[in-house]
């Protein structure tokens, strides 16, 4: 295992594991990041139950992709790291994951609904309603649960992998969200982005009540808020700008 890389991953997963806090997006430990090095065949996640504010690089845990034995770390890995590890399987894209009981996001899970589409903010990230999975059945949370728990999340995506791609996060059942990327930096900003578009949309929901249902966007205003970030034609911020001479 080249520990260079390694290093750098494991630098990454705790600056983002440290930003869950920071962020809102947790109660007491109730949120973990990982971020995966394919090549090498392994992921790195947050221990269970230690608070962000004694998070150190070194309580990080490696976890073998193909089979989830500890390869370096001496705290237990967090209690969702097989679900993190069934996401890394299905999706070979996904290059890090993070999962939050942030409070709105939550209630949308709780509530077993997904996240509608209410406008552009939505759509800068999710092309399309975060989905809700079904319910784990009573063999499913017997053996294998928090693998299962990430089953039902591949079972509901699979169908469509391109939905994953352009939706990278989904709310489990009774539960709370998973968000991926393709680093565990860029998970964790789609957990924050997710939870921020959770609490607009439950404003918006209520304020419905009041005055009316609102109106579904424009499939064209969302469709270009969406492309305007991600793909071939994207031309969103500045990452590939020419220095000025």
């Amino acid at each position: 295992m080249n520990a260079t890389p390694l290093r750098s991953l494991r630098r990454e997963v705790l600056a983002a594991n440290l930003r869950i806090p920071e962020a809102g997006l947790a109660t007491l430990t109730w949120g973990n990041v990982s971020g995966v090095d394919r090549e090498a065949g392994v992921f790195v996640i947050k221990p269970s139950g230690v608070s962000y504010a004694d998070l150190t690089e070194e309580d990080l845990v490696v976890v073998a992709l193909d089979d989830g034995r500890v390869v370096e770390g001496a705290l237990r890995p967090s209690t969702d790291t097989e679900t993190h590890r069934c996401l890394y399987l299905a999706f070979p894209f996904i290059g890090g994951v993070t999962h939050t009981h942030s409070t709105h996001a939550v209630a949308f899970a709780q509530a077993r609904r997904s996240i509608p589409v209410l406008g552009t903010t939505h759509a800068d990230t999710f092309n399309g309603p975060v989905p809700v999975t079904e319910d784990l059945t009573p063999e499913q949370c017997a053996s294998d649960y928090e693998f299962n728990t990430g089953q039902v999340i591949v079972q509901m995506l699979r169908s469509d992998p391109r939905r994953a791609e352009e939706v990278p996060g989904a709310l489990v059942s009774r539960h709370g969200p998973f968000t991926w990327g393709p680093t565990a930096t860029a998970s964790l900003e789609n957990a924050v982005v997710c939870e921020a578009v959770a609490e607009m949309a439950l404003h918006t929901l209520a304020l419905g009540a009041r005055l009316g249902d609102p109106s579904e966007p424009p499939p064209h205003l969302l469709e270009r808020h969406y492309t305007r970030k991600h793909g071939p034609g994207a031309y969103y911020g500045n990452a590939d700008a020419v220095p000025a001479v």
